[in-house]
């Protein structure tokens, strides 16, 4: 039995270990350990003397991952961008964006949904984290659409839904993941995030516009604010806007010239002004704590998914399976976009069974040298490639596609972490009224990742910006 052969075996076992109900970390480090014992005592034919031999090395091979991976200075970047999220929330800068939204668009079809969305979007500049972004809004915008007469399952679709933007839209945990694992530019993904996410956005706010008017009574909207209410409520969201540009300013500076700082520095001073702000506003010990707290529990667990699934990507170079997946792909009789349809279904099957990072983490090692070999090669000149993308510009356009499929993991039965968390925070919503009322931004995807498939400069407009 040669690696290929192994390293499907193994695979198999790892996503049986995930189907069953193993946490996916702990599912990717065993089966990666399994692999690398299997791999290596294969080599020396099996031979009964050489089985502690090959655990032996198996095991040191998989004990150098955690701390040379978790050590990068890039995912420094991802505590700091969830304490941004934290410390906003309790500096009140949730709450002003929501009455903001509310009181600029509320008179809209769907008013409060709209606001959701939009409030949300603007959460999620400051946040890392969709779940997070869920789990504020659920305490926020929630109880106010009840209160006026939206169905409990919309409402809390439509918060769950929405918190999927800070998957896109910087600060975003999951873009600087992808852009650690497939060695891209951070700032230049951060970057092309921006209008992708303002897209979904967009997107999301017409479908919900669009169900108001064909459906009666589905989402009334909220009138009765003065302009001079509207523009009291600007000061509130300020701050906001304010560590956007900070961010913006350290990974690419607008004005020419060289950037201000890396994209670490830039989160690390985002997280300090909001806590001055927050500071400001009156937050005490017992709230700092909170938001540290938060931070540091959702840090372990995104940083124990990335080490017990590297672990697993490890084996896979041994079994030389990406290598493999590539080669096939290319060999096959139909265009790149038909395959590359393929691919982006293949992982909404897979957003049914696992978490978005874990998703990402197992598959980018196989489906990422596929779709660059399917574009022509890493040095293929845009105009002979077959996405019209550069070598060098399909990795970020790939990444914003790949990330936006994720998303649909967050809010995708039977384990959408999204919904859990919505349905975790109103008790008397149930997760199965949560995954009812996000079926309708299934739709909403679907024509985002379509967008973005045709239009590629959505995705590459701010990035060409930075590269030249």
């Amino acid at each position: 039995m040669d690696s290929i052969d192994i390293g499907l075996i193994v695979t198999g076992i790892m996503l049986f270990f995930v189907v069953v109900g193993m946490r996916v970390a702990f599912a990717a480090a065993l089966a990666g350990v399994l692999g690398l014992v299997w791999i290596f005592w294969a080599k020396k034919g099996y031979d009964p003397e050489q089985f502690m031999w090959a655990l032996t090395v198996a095991v040191k091979t998989a004990g150098q991952v955690p701390h040379s991976k978790i050590s990068s200075q890039a995912l420094s970047l991802i505590p700091t961008f969830i304490l941004i999220g934290y410390l906003a929330y309790y500096a009140g800068l949730t709450k002003a964006l929501f009455d903001a939204a509310k009181r600029w668009i509320g008179w809209l079809p769907g008013g409060l949904a709209v606001s959701t969305v939009f409030a949300t979007a603007g959460f999620a500049a400051v946040s890392g984290a969709s779940v997070a972004t869920s789990a504020v809004f659920a305490r926020i915008a929630i109880p106010e659409m009840l209160a006026e007469g939206y169905d409990k399952r919309f409402a809390a679709g439509v918060v769950a839904a929405a918190g999927t933007l800070a998957s896109l839209i910087p600060p975003s945990a999951i873009l600087v993941i992808y852009a650690i694992i497939v060695e891209q530019d951070v700032g230049a993904l951060l970057l092309a995030g921006f209008l992708p996410g303002a897209f979904s956005a967009l997107i999301y706010g017409l479908l919900v516009v669009g169900m108001a008017l064909t459906f009666k009574n589905f989402g009334p909207p909220v009138g009765g604010f003065t302009w001079k209410q509207r523009f009291q409520s600007l000061p509130g969201v300020f701050p906001i806007f304010f560590v956007v540009a900070i961010i913006i300013f350290f990974i690419y500076n607008p004005f020419g010239g060289d950037a201000w700082g890396t994209p670490t520095e830039g989160g690390a001073l985002g997280a300090f002004v909001v806590f001055v702000i927050a500071v400001y506003r009156g937050m005490r010990w017992k709230q700092l704590k909170s938001a540290l707290l938060e931070t540091a529990k959702l840090t372990v667990m995104i940083f124990t998914i990335i080490w017990g699934v590297l672990i697993f990507v490890r084996f896979l170079g041994f079994a030389d399976l990406p290598g493999v997946f590539a080669d096939w792909i290319t060999t096959l009789d139909q265009s790149p976009m038909l395959t590359l349809i393929y691919i982006l279904l293949a992982y909404a099957i897979l957003g049914m069974f696992m978490d978005a990072i874990g998703m990402l983490l197992l598959t980018l090692p196989v489906t990422y040298p596929a779709i660059i070999a399917l574009n022509g090669g890493p040095d293929v000149a845009a105009i002979d490639s077959a996405f019209g993308l550069s070598g060098a510009t399909v990795g970020i356009w790939f990444g914003i596609i790949v990330v936006k499929m994720a998303e649909l993991a967050l809010i995708t039965p039977p384990i959408g972490l999204n919904c859990f968390v919505v349905a975790g925070v109103r008790p008397d919503i149930s997760v199965q009224d949560v995954f009812r009322g996000v079926s309708p931004f299934f739709v909403a995807d679907a024509l985002t990742i379509a967008g973005l498939i045709a239009f590629p400069a959505i995705v590459m407009f701010l990035p060409n910006l930075l590269l030249g």
